[in-house]
């Protein structure tokens, strides 16, 4: 796993059950709501800091993601791709790295061909057995709850990146 880490210079994350708990929140306008952790917030700054790019791939689109995505500063988002492989593709061009490069977080079967594709392939705790079989990593925590940071952390830990990029927390 170690190996694998070392290479990762984009993490690219899906939303709903990753960066999200999976819940989605219609009010009776039909305004939609969506929860997201702020530490996961903070460990994609830390990743970006450390000059490690961040991006979304979604199944599904909703304004709420791209405004969260918008203040992450995260610039790859794309969003209602059922077929994930592609916008992996485009983006692969985009910024000109190969599959060993990449990393990516995901939880359910639209994931799966990415999973099996990338460097490195992480899932929440609570993904679906099918998705657990197949990636390198398994968080403790949940999507929504903390599964993002751990993985931004381990990437930072990893490839010798944490005490640069936290260097200032610990200082003031």
């Amino acid at each position: 796993m170690k190996e694998r880490i070392a290479h990762i210079k984009l993490l690219i994350l899906d939303v709903d059950g990753v960066l999200t708990d999976g819940r989605i929140v219609f009010d009776s306008n039909g305004v939609e709501s969506k929860f997201f952790n702020v530490k996961d917030g903070h460990g994609i700054k830390l990743l970006q800091r450390a000059g490690i790019a961040v991006g979304i791939i979604s199944g599904r689109k909703s304004l709420v993601v791209a405004n969260r995505a918008a203040e992450l500063g995260i610039v790859h988002l794309y969003q209602s791709s059922l077929d994930k492989l592609e916008p992996y593709r485009d983006l692969l061009k985009k910024t000109a790295l190969r599959d060993d490069q990449v990393a990516y977080i995901g939880d359910d079967v639209i994931d799966l061909p990415l999973l099996r594709r990338v460097g490195f392939a992480a899932a929440p705790a609570d993904a679906i057995s099918e998705v657990l079989d197949q990636v390198h990593y398994v968080t403790r925590n949940r999507g929504g709850w903390g599964a993002v940071r751990e993985v931004c952390d381990l990437i930072l830990k990893g490839q010798g990146h944490w005490e640069t990029v936290t260097a200032k927390y610990y200082d003031l």
